[in-house]
């Protein structure tokens, strides 16, 4: 059995905040949504909630720093010690329940989606991307969108496909020296779908609210929105699953919730120090950068990143980089002052082991 730290990739040493931050990376990388049919995904996902279950609970945490797995006698079977299962630690970190960050990652842990393919069978979803910018992101937003579905018909009836009776496939079977070959392809008839007819294809408007923090890839799941079932059933619909893309920003650059921007200063600034002005997403705020400052130090803004989704874990940092401008073309008066400068600070040219 793996090593909890090692799952998600942190320290004995590592905050509360720091477990969870990675518990949430392991699982939005690992989630069976995202990994349909893939074991070896599941089995990571799984390994993740077992491990924060231990790791964010001070008393098993400390069992198990002293004991190991032993300690904290932990199964398997996806319900771990203290009642709790894959699908509880998961909504308890991200937020569970309808409107919850369960609905951004579409569905249940194991998918309303996939739960719901069986009785939706004949009712296909509907995949579109939003594009968001960074503000939209930082605050959340509601949009008006339009979509192209199609709806149940007001002058044509559903029929079973004559071609394969519904089922959506056609079957060839052939005989050989060791038996029958039997050849699966979709129906050309109805293409698959099973029934012909019963619906139209119309343009609805729909109003979507997004939660402040979402990410790249991350979606959300309108049960019922999507496509009507040709099945001849009246009250079956597909989903409208809405995926997000993040637009690249002219300022700045994303890493999780966390922000950085570079912030270009002169000579003189970096060694007498000097307070700016420094751009976030929701407006400019007064920067001091202290005297003495070196080329490529960063610096934090707390709380100017992105939130949490849903609100769980506050706000991540704005992170800025100094750059010191060295002038190239400078003037006679310039130059003599620089000189006299360096006069005075001495010629010695020091050599130092590379830090890594």
């Amino acid at each position: 059995m793996r090593d909890y730290y090692e799952i998600l990739g942190v320290s004995k040493a590592s905050s509360k905040d720091e477990i969870k931050k990675a518990y949430r990376k392991v699982a939005m990388k690992f989630h069976p949504d995202r990994n349909p049919d893939n074991k070896e995904a599941e089995e990571k996902f799984k390994e993740a909630a077992e491990a924060y279950s231990v790791l964010s609970d001070d008393n098993k945490k400390s069992q198990y720093d002293q004991f190991g797995h032993a300690g904290v006698n932990n199964s398997r079977s996806g319900s771990f010690s203290g009642g709790m299962n894959v699908e509880d630690i998961f909504n308890s970190v991200f937020g569970g329940g309808s409107g919850g960050f369960s609905d951004i990652f579409g569905g249940d842990i194991f998918g309303s989606q996939r739960s719901s393919g069986n009785r939706r069978r004949k009712a296909e979803n509907l995949k579109i991307s939003i594009p968001l910018t960074f503000e939209e992101i930082f605050e959340g937003t509601s949009k008006k969108i339009k979509i192209k579905r199609w709806e149940k018909s007001s002058s044509t009836s559903s029929q079973k496909c004559s071609t394969c009776n519904g089922t959506g496939e056609v079957r060839n079977v052939q005989r050989s020296m060791l038996g029958q070959i039997v050849n699966v392809q979709v129906c050309p008839n109805c293409k698959g779908i099973g029934y012909i007819g019963g619906r139209d294809k119309k343009t609805a408007t729909i109003k979507v609210k997004i939660p402040a923090g979402v990410s790249d890839g991350n979606y959300m799941t309108l049960e019922g929105e999507g496509n009507h079932s040709v099945s001849g059933d009246s009250d079956l619909n597909g989903d409208l699953i809405i995926y997000f893309e993040e637009k690249q920003h002219n300022l700045f650059v994303r890493s999780e919730s966390d922000l950085y921007l570079e912030c270009v200063i002169n000579y003189t600034d970096a060694v007498l120090g000097t307070e700016v002005r420094v751009p976030t997403l929701n407006g400019k705020v007064k920067f001091k950068i202290p005297a003495g400052i070196k080329n490529g130090q960063i610096l934090r803004l707390k709380n100017k990143g992105f939130k949490e989704v849903n609100g769980y874990g506050g706000r991540g940092d704005q992170y800025i980089k100094i750059n010191i401008d060295i002038p190239i073309n400078i003037s006679k008066d310039l130059k003599k002052i620089i000189v006299d400068l360096k006069n005075n600070l001495g010629d010695e040219i020091k050599f130092k082991k590379i830090e890594n």
